[in-house]
C-alpha cells in the first residue's frame, strides 16, 4: 500500500503542477485550446519529464525492475506474438458487440484510404502508449510492490492505479464560465470526481480486469514483452472500431458497453476476466508439468 501511495503521490504532484501553470500558459495567448485540455497535457508533460528521476529515487531504473530483464530478441518476439493475441482477444469482443448491434457500421466513414490512415495512426500510437504504460505500471510499479508485499498485492494495486489514472482527467468548465485562477481548481477537482461517478463503473471494472490480466502476464512471463504487445493490440482494435462503427443506444443490450470509449464495459470485463482465469490456470498447469 505504501509503495502504491508513493507512485500515486508522484502522479498527483504532476497534476497539481499542471493546475498551477494552466492559467499562466493560457494568459500568454500562445496556445489556443480549452483549459482542461491544457491542464491534462501539462500533467502528461510533467509525468514524462519527471518519471526517470522519480524512478531513480525509487531504485527502479535497471532493466529487470522496468520489466525488460529478458534478452531483446525474446522481448521483441513476445511483443509481436502478444500484439496478435491482443488483436484476437478484442476482435472477438468487437464481433460480439456488432452481433448484438450495440455498435453498427458507420455510414459516415470517410472511406478505406482514410480508415487505413487512421489504422496506421492507431498502430503507432498503440505501440507508444503500450510501451510507456507497461513500463510504468507492469514494469516499475509492479516490481516495487512485489518486492515489499508479494504477488497478490502487486496484481491488485497495479490494476487499481492503472484503472484510476484513465479516469483522472480534468473536465471542461460549464458553458459561459470564464477561466481564471479561481476556476483552475474546479477543473483540477473534476479529475477526481469522475472516479466516483457511478456512470463510469462499467468501464472502470473493464479497465481493472484488463490491468489484472496484464499483471498476471507479467508475473508468469517475468518481463513486459507480452504485456506491451497485448496492450498495443487492444488499443489498435478499439481505435479502429471507434472510427469504423457508431454506437447504437437503442440496442436492447447497449448497457453492456460503457461510455468511456464505446467498446469496453461489462461485456469486456467478463470476457477479459474469463481470459485471465484461463491464462492463470493454463500457465500454472504448464509450470507444474515442467517441474
Amino acid at each position: 500500500m505504501r509503495t502504491t501511495a508513493v507512485f500515486f503521490a508522484y502522479l498527483f504532484t504532476c497534476l497539481v503542477l499542471a493546475a498551477l501553470l494552466t492559467y499562466p500558459v493560457m494568459a500568454t495567448g500562445w496556445i489556443q485550446e480549452h483549459p482542461h485540455r491544457i491542464m491534462g497535457n501539462l500533467a502528461q508533460v510533467f509525468i514524462l519529464l519527471g518519471v526517470w528521476p522519480f524512478l531513480r529515487l525509487q531504485r527502479l531504473t535497471d532493466r529487470n525492475a522496468l520489466g525488460y530483464g529478458a534478452p531483446w530478441p525474446t522481448l521483441r518476439h513476445a511483443a509481436g506474438l502478444g500484439w496478435v493475441a491482443g488483436l484476437a482477444m478484442l476482435l472477438i469482443l468487437v464481433l460480439a458487440i456488432l452481433w448484438l448491434e450495440i455498435r453498427l457500421p458507420d455510414a459516415q466513414t470517410e472511406g478505406w484510404p482514410a480508415l487505413a490512415k487512421k489504422a496506421s495512426e492507431a498502430l503507432l500510437g498503440g505501440i507508444l502508449i503500450a510501451v510507456l504504460e507497461e513500463t510504468f505500471f507492469r514494469g516499475a510499479l509492479y516490481t516495487a510492490i512485489r518486492r515489499h508485499d508479494g504477488v497478490a498485492s502487486a496484481v491488485f494495486w497495479t490494476a487499481l492505479l492503472y484503472m484510476l489514472v484513465h479516469f483522472m482527467k480534468p473536465a471542461a468548465l460549464l458553458p459561459g464560465v470564464p477561466f481564471d485562477w479561481s476556476t483552475s481548481w474546479p477543473i483540477f477537482a473534476s479529475a477526481f470526481t469522475r472516479v466516483v461517478d457511478p456512470e463510469h463503473l462499467d468501464s472502470m471494472a473493464a479497465l481493472f480486469a484488463a490491468g489484472v490480466f496484464l499483471a498476471l502476464i507479467r508475473e508468469r512471463s517475468g518481463h513486459i514483452g507480452w504485456c506491451v504487445g497485448v496492450h498495443a493490440g487492444w488499443i489498435f482494435v478499439i481505435q479502429v472500431t471507434r472510427r469504423a462503427t457508431a454506437p447504437n443506444p437503442d440496442a436492447p443490450l447497449a448497457v453492456l458497453v460503457g461510455g468511456y470509449d464505446g467498446v469496453i464495459g461489462w461485456l469486456a470485463m467478463a470476457w477479459i476476466g474469463l481470459l485471465g482465469v484461463i491464462y492463470w490456470w493454463w500457465t500454472g498447469r504448464r509450470s507444474s508439468g515442467a517441474a
